[in-house]
């Protein structure tokens, strides 16, 4: 790995060609911070299309490698005063997770930004784990337990999920008459958290800098922009797509190979939202209100539906929008 860059601006990002790491990098890069963008050596990752963007940016210093490779944990925020983490699951997330905080600390990284979720075990109810979920839960406690200066945010559900392809939970299916049927578990009238993650997660975590570890400091931020039930997100689509959208409560369909990770989160997710309609930020959310003081220029559901989601549906290969 080449020598590290250091500056007194700058800011370490993981999982830097993920939605949140992507928006966060083009937005920091943009306005000055020296950005060190780390990504994985999977082929899927280092040389995909956000790959070779990041590339091609002024301000931008790609680290590639393992996060289970100690070495370079030890030596990716070395000079670095902000970080933002979002970790997913290369392989042990909270052991991978605790590392990084260590190696932040010790590094005296001033302001450590984590995107977590919650554990809604811990509320009761009956309320059961999502796996995907409890482990980062579990790594912003050790990162309260260790003292690292730091913020949490708590992202909505992604726009962006949605797709017309076969997948489970956010297919948008594509009927015979040219109108789009969305089936979930979700209560039709119960609102739910959204976030256009590549236009706002950047905006947002750059003003938590901005504000700062007195404002944030140990906050976590629901950060969602629109709380729309199910109904009013395929409203939304129909206005957007001007073509009739609806909602259909039923069980989540998997039409497609899945990792055994996932399917367990999709079981939780029936569970947890489906049975016991549970809040999804648990019971002490403050979104949309605090995403919206963090930042005023959101895209929401309706421009995405109009704008974005014809695109990202073509770069698929589909030509229903034609």
């Amino acid at each position: 790995m080449p020598s590290l860059l250091m500056t007194n601006r700058t800011l370490v990002i993981v999982n830097t060609t993920g939605r949140q790491g992507a928006s966060v990098a083009r937005v920091a890069a943009a306005v000055g911070y020296h950005v060190r963008a780390h990504i994985t050596t999977k082929l899927s990752e280092k040389d995909g299309a956000v790959a070779k963007e990041l590339r091609e940016l002024d301000n931008i210093e790609i680290v590639e490698g393992s996060l289970e490779d100690n070495k370079l944990i030890s030596r990716l925020f070395v000079g670095a005063q902000r970080a933002f983490i979002n970790t997913i699951s290369w392989g042990d997330e909270v052991a991978i997770g605790k590392a990084l905080a260590n190696a932040a600390k010790k590094a005296g990284v001033q302001h450590y930004v984590y995107s977590s979720m919650p554990d809604h075990a811990v509320y009761g109810h009956d309320w059961p784990s999502l796996p995907l979920w409890s482990c980062k839960f579990t790594v912003e406690n050790y990162i309260r337990q260790i003292g690292l200066p730091s913020t949490f945010v708590y992202t909505g559900i992604y726009n962006n999920n949605f797709t017309s392809l076969p997948y489970p939970l956010f297919c948008m299916k594509l009927q015979e008459d040219g109108s789009f049927q969305w089936t979930a578990p979700f209560h039709p009238d119960k609102p739910i958290p959204w976030l256009d993650a590549e236009h706002d997660v950047g905006p947002a975590v750059l003003q938590i800098f901005k504000d700062g570890l007195k404002k944030w400091s140990g906050h976590r931020i629901g950060l969602a922009y629109e709380l729309l039930t199910p109904r009013q997100v395929c409203a939304a689509f129909a206005r957007g797509l001007k073509r009739p959208c609806s909602y259909k409560r039923g069980p989540i369909t998997v039409e497609v190979p899945i990792p055994n990770g996932y399917r367990a989160q999709l079981e939780g997710i029936e569970v947890l939202f489906g049975k016991h309609e549970a809040p999804y930020f648990g019971p002490d959310s403050k979104a949309p209100e605090e995403a919206l003081e963090l930042w005023e220029g959101h895209r929401g559901m309706e421009e995405y539906a109009r704008e974005v989601f014809p695109l990202e549906e073509a770069a698929n290969g589909l030509t229903w929008m034609h």
